[in-house]
């Protein structure tokens, strides 16, 4: 049993290194100092990208739940703004955040005409009886869309980021080879000698920075539209229940004149 775990040993200690990574390596030496600053950039920009990707992944993934659960909440409420009323918060909703700054622009509305929002909002006796204006609801209405634009920006914070990798990657990847494309071609002149093994290694190494560019403008690129669709989503959401709200809001105050 010991031969045998000390022929494996020696088997794998002479395996030769993976080619792909062997190549990658390889070419990495042979780079210029151009070509290796724009590995290190991208390198480290690829890092910035996947972080950025998973935290978003992260965060609408808990924006979505939240949102399911609150308009589950608030569907079942016989008025708009009872969950407001009973300070039921929901963390990490864009809809609660919408939903928080009408309610208290609706009970702002409600004391401009003399009415206290707490006693109206608690029950269902008498609150037909109190109306608002066509003016009124629609600055209800209004401060719901502000907040909705409000809410959509913040959703798409850093996916600017994500857009810049996605189409700056590929271009940094092709200056880094066409300078090292340069830099081999002026080697063959300077030392004279035509072979192709005196410019193999200087364009493996060029095209090393394509490779890596294309490594970070791919995941990114598919993660940016992946994000985007889902931001896309929400931002509907968000516009759906402004006009929920809102017509709740006519349905039970708004006066007829």
């Amino acid at each position: 049993m010991g031969g045998n775990v000390a022929i494996v040993t020696a088997w794998l200690t002479v395996l030769p290194a993976p080619p792909v990574l062997a190549d990658v390596a390889y070419a990495l030496r042979q780079s210029n100092l151009a070509g290796k600053a724009i590995v290190v950039v991208l390198f480290v920009g690829s890092i910035f990208a996947w972080t950025l990707m998973l935290s978003k992944i992260r965060e609408l993934s808990a924006a979505r739940r939240s949102s399911r659960r609150f308009l589950k909440s608030y569907r079942t409420e016989s008025h708009p703004a009872a969950l407001f009323v009973r300070r039921q918060r929901f963390e990490h909703c864009p809809l609660y955040a919408i939903y928080e700054q009408a309610c208290t622009a609706l009970g702002a509305a409600f004391e401009a005409r003399g009415v206290d929002p707490d006693d109206l909002f608690m029950g269902d006796v008498g609150m037909r009886e109190h109306r608002l204006s066509a003016l009124q609801v629609d600055g209800v209405r209004n401060v719901a869309e502000r907040t909705m634009a409000d809410q959509a920006l913040l959703l798409e914070t850093s996916m600017g980021f994500l857009a810049t990798a996605t189409t700056t990657a590929p271009f940094l990847g092709l200056l880094g080879t066409v300078w090292g494309v340069m830099d081999a071609f002026g080697g063959m002149a300077a030392s004279g000698s035509a072979l192709l093994s005196a410019v193999a290694p200087g364009i493996s190494a060029a095209l090393l920075t394509t490779v890596v560019g294309l490594l970070v403008a791919l995941p990114s690129a598919i993660g940016y539209n992946m994000l985007s669709d889902r931001i896309r989503r929400l931002t509907v959401e968000m516009d759906n229940f402004v006009q929920e709200f809102v017509s709740d809001v006519e349905r039970l105050h708004r006066s007829q004149d």
